[in-house]
């Protein structure tokens, strides 16, 4: 018998990071998320309760590695070499990165006396391999040791993983939605890593003393009968997995104006925010956002969803000031949104091939 999780819709309140992890979920190419937040609120919980309402992915049969069969540039040497890839359907999973984990265990290992005869089956799989289409979960993400974090890095960075021993490499696909958790006071996160987890939210000590009641009794419910607790919440679950399935379909065909567009490079800008990367997160979340909700164009209330939710953590004009906060990000997009508001109605849509240079 399966283990029986919390259900994911059964949670009070944390509006903004329930977002945040299913949008990440219908676009893993978003990059991941950052939840950060004291003891006690939850952070744990609401990663470890996502596998009722996963979706399913497409896999090479008998790859050890996951491989989508369907995407040509995500596949290892062996899948590339076989004609016929036979798909295999199952669900998401939740991959977590054990503390105290050994680099030979996140990133794999080989037996050299066998590379010769076997080939890429010669590779022990790590934890990378088992988390390419999945979601690879970091609790205290803040306290991983450097050469792990650096490991984890290089793989989100390419989505490729690379075993070397004796002159001797194995590369196979390594494309995970990461999902880190931290207490802030137990110290804070190297900015390279905090740069590449996309979204950040914070999980926060909810203070309504209704709210609080409803999670004492629904957290006493599961304790004492979990399944039918599960049950208590089925439909909903089935409705959001649902809804989930859609989106994803729905996300190529979102349209996004060009004056959105204009209006997102302006305010990541004005902040003065790091990089190029921010403008683009901001952009897919977005188109994220209006697909989540059954949309087929993206709306200036999706830019400004996904700018606080992109630039909450990132550091400007070189790591010099801190990040922005909410009333400031609200206030630099709302001035961007009104100046481009009807200007280059031009769409763009990220299905479309033909040249989109400009």
């Amino acid at each position: 018998m399966s283990k029986i999780l919390f259900p994911f819709t059964a949670f009070v309140n944390q509006e903004d990071l329930k977002l945040a992890l299913l949008l990440n979920i219908i676009n893993p190419k978003i990059g991941g998320l950052l939840i950060k937040g004291a003891k006690g609120t939850g952070k744990s919980s609401f990663v470890y309760s996502l596998p009722d309402i996963l979706p399913e992915i497409e896999v090479s049969e008998d790859c050890q590695f996951n491989c989508n069969p369907n995407d040509q540039t995500n596949l290892c040497s062996e899948c590339q070499n076989k004609t016929n890839l036979t798909i295999k359907n199952r669900p998401m999973k939740v991959i977590t990165l054990p503390l105290g984990t050994t680099e030979d265990r996140l990133i794999g290992s080989l037996n050299i006396e066998q590379i010769m005869t076997k080939g890429i089956r010669a590779l022990q799989p790590g934890i990378l391999a088992m988390a390419n289409q999945n979601i690879l979960y970091i609790d205290e993400i803040n306290l991983l040791p450097d050469h792990i974090t650096d490991d984890i890095l290089d793989a989100a960075a390419s989505g490729w993983n690379t075993i070397e021993r004796d002159n001797i490499s194995v590369t196979h696909p390594a494309r995970f939605i990461l999902v880190g958790s931290m207490n802030p006071e137990e110290g804070e996160l190297r900015p390279q890593i905090l740069d590449r987890l996309a979204l950040s939210v914070e999980a926060k000590t909810i203070k309504d003393e209704t709210e609080r009641v409803g999670v004492i009794k629904r957290n006493l419910l599961f304790e004492n009968d979990p399944i039918g607790f599960s049950k208590m919440f089925a439909t909903e679950q089935e409705t959001l997995k649902q809804k989930i399935t859609k989106a994803k379909a729905l996300l190529p065909n979102i349209t996004f104006s060009e004056s959105l567009l204009s209006a997102v490079a302006a305010g990541c800008a004005k902040l003065e925010v790091d990089g190029m990367r921010p403008d683009v997160i901001i952009s897919k979340t977005a188109l994220t956002i209006a697909a989540y909700d059954n949309r087929t164009t993206v709306a200036e209330d999706d830019i400004l969803k996904a700018s606080i939710l992109t630039l909450s953590h990132r550091t400007r004009k070189g790591g010099f000031q801190q990040p922005a906060t909410k009333d400031e990000i609200e206030s630099a997009f709302h001035q961007t949104l009104t100046k481009y508001r009807g200007q280059k109605e031009d769409s763009f849509k990220v299905s479309e091939t033909q040249d989109k240079k400009k």
